[in-house]
């Protein structure tokens, strides 16, 4: 029995080949928009692995610190501290910027962090290169993909930083990559204004009757002198003792302390369900739409070819060949012109994944999933050539 799509596919080959491949393309472009919705998840988790927390203790009635500003005490985490059930407790700043270096400049994530090493909740747990912050003041540790190295200067506003350290996957849930700095330094770039602002505001400050009394001396030196300074962090990342239940030790946080506490998988859901579901969703209709169009062309594609070969068929039918054998040849050939674009997809996929700006997360299972998707629509798309087939005369095999 001849089969009719093995020998188109063998006649007409290149034609066959070139058009799995612009199909595979394609392909490759609907996977590559499922992983950057992956690597997006994928951010979102490593920014809250890397912080070492199992709870984030953050202003009331805010979603921070990384969905929404939030602003406490500095002095907090030592009540936070003398809770039972917690191992460590440290304040941590979170401030997203443009960092100068040399002649170009690079969006990051800044993080001050407290003296105390990897083992404190904030700090990068591991370097690739270089040593952890050790001066009080003007060090930083950088991922690698800021592009920074060893011996970099950067500039933070007002200061100027080396960079001694290098990580890597230490990132935002926006794919930024984190650059670590002392607190100290670090509440001052976020918090204090700089120095134009700072004199406008001695300036108003001093000419104000209420706040400069003749009669009250220091009483003007003592408010300037907290226009220079600053108390504040994000949050404080507190790190129970293994064994205790993250809700358990929320508690008492949230009815005395009369602060916000999310665990881990609150702050999770926070991250995916809120901070990316805007994304997620642009994502997932941009994927239908390839999908549709994936089909409108498998399925033109298809019906052209088996235009091209009416003659053929209607030698089959006049031969006596089923229906079911001809429909059955079209459906292997459509699904062969999947296959062959899937696996030229997901070659690109992973080819130039590599190179995007954000973090693109190629997983076997949606691997799977794609396959599947892929087949099933060429089995849809080849029902119109099919109906198309069936309806071919078997009179016109002898010009009738």
């Amino acid at each position: 029995m001849i089969n009719l799509a093995g020998r188109d596919i063998l006649h007409s080959w290149g034609k066959f080949v070139f058009t799995g491949v612009g199909l595979g393309l394609l392909i490759g472009v609907t996977l590559t928009m499922a992983g950057v919705y992956r690597g997006l998840v994928a951010d979102g988790r490593a920014l809250l692995d890397n912080s070492g927390a199992d709870l984030w203790v953050v202003q009331h009635g805010t979603l921070g610190p990384y969905a929404e500003p939030s602003q406490l005490p500095d002095d907090l985490y030592r009540r936070v501290l003398a809770l039972p059930g917690v191992d460590a407790a440290a304040n941590v700043t979170y401030l997203t910027m443009q960092v100068r270096h040399g002649g170009r400049d690079v969006r990051a994530m800044v993080v001050g962090v407290v003296p105390g090493g990897p083992d404190a909740p904030g700090h990068p747990g591991f370097l690739i290169a270089g040593r952890h912050l050790t001066r009080a003041h003007y060090e930083a540790i950088a991922d690698v993909a800021s592009g920074l190295r060893i011996g970099d200067r950067i500039t933070l506003r007002r200061h100027t930083y080396d960079v001694v350290g290098l990580t890597r996957r230490m990132v935002s849930s926006a794919g930024d990559p984190m650059i670590f700095i002392p607190l100290k330094d670090a509440q001052a770039e976020q918090f204090l204004k700089d120095n134009d602002a700072i004199l406008q505001q001695r300036r108003r400050t001093t000419a104000n009757p209420e706040l400069n009394r003749p009669g009250v001396p220091g009483l003007l030196a003592a408010i300037l002198g907290t226009q220079t300074t600053t108390n504040s962090v994000n949050a404080i990342l507190v790190r129970l003792t293994p064994g205790i239940n993250p809700e358990t030790a929320a508690a008492p946080i949230r009815r005395w302390q009369r602060l916000e506490v999310y665990t881990r998988a609150q702050m999770e859901d926070l991250l995916v369900r809120k901070l990316i579901a805007t994304s997620a969703r642009q994502i997932g209709l941009f994927l239908v739409i390839l999908a549709l169009v994936s089909a409108a062309i498998v399925a033109f594609i298809i019906y052209t070819l088996t235009l091209g070969k009416i003659r053929e068929i209607a030698v089959l039918k006049l031969i006596g060949t089923r229906n079911r054998t001809i429909a059955g040849m079209i459906l292997q050939q459509a699904v062969g012109l999947g296959l062959i674009g899937f696996a030229v997809g997901r070659i690109v996929a992973a080819s130039w994944a590599p190179f995007f700006p954000k973090y693109v997360l190629l997983v076997p299972a949606d691997t799977a999933r794609g396959l599947g998707v892929v087949v099933a629509l060429c089995v849809v798309a080849s029902l119109v050539a099919i109906r198309a087939a069936l309806r071919v005369d078997p009179a016109e095999a002898i010009g009738g």
